[in-house]
């Protein structure tokens, strides 16, 4: 018997035996999806979540890629998937998926078993230069992710800085400005709390 995907859907089994499975205590949902109990919440199950919409060839970013690498607490009802300029995808539509076309390197591209998700430095890369989105949400997003990885800002505002031309530019470093001084605020906030007496016997 052929072995299932850490992540499943009702291509792999029926609703009905998905929705039993949960009520067992042997499956939870997951985005789209249904995935064991004792499976880790990694960045690569979530991608599978996230990619049962669309097909392989579509590259999760933005929001849905914050999701996946733990900038959002949950996935966002409409996932965002980006492809390539250059790649040779047909039309993709659907009512609870977004796909644009973009320039993007392969080394911006995370490569799990069962799909493709924009790296963290250009998933904030294209969150802080989101104009249509509200400043303080995408703030809150890449501050998180920064605060799981702590090389994150520089490595974005290098990718700012280093690029002369590039539409709403500065609006993404106001935004990462903020989330700098947010970061620092923070920090030196945790610093000063008085630290727990330790426990006498």
């Amino acid at each position: 018997m052929a072995k299932l995907p850490n992540v499943l859907s009702i291509d792999d089994l029926s609703l009905a035996e998905l929705c039993a499975a949960r009520i067992d205590g042997e499956l939870m949902p997951i985005g789209d999806g249904w995935a064991p109990v004792d499976e880790p919440d990694l960045p690569s199950l979530r991608a599978a979540a996230v990619a049962l919409r669309a097909p392989r060839a579509l590259v999760i970013e933005r929001r849905s890629a914050a999701w996946v690498h733990g900038g959002l607490a949950s996935p966002p009802a409409l996932a965002q998937f980006c492809v390539p300029r250059t790649a040779r995808v047909a039309a993709v539509s659907g009512p609870r998926l977004v796909v644009r076309e973009v320039a993007i390197e392969a080394d911006e591209i995370t490569e799990f078993a069962f799909a493709r998700c924009t790296t963290t430095v250009r998933t904030a890369f294209d969150l802080l230069r989101e104009h249509t989105e509200h400043d303080l949400e995408v703030e809150g997003i890449v501050a998180t992710l920064c605060a799981n990885d702590p090389a994150l800002a520089a490595l974005v505002r290098g990718r700012l800085d280093g690029a002369a031309r590039m539409p709403h530019r500065a609006l993404a470093l106001r935004r990462l400005d903020r989330v700098e001084g947010r970061l620092t605020r923070e920090w030196l906030q945790a610093r000063s709390l008085p630290r727990q007496p330790s426990l006498t016997r």
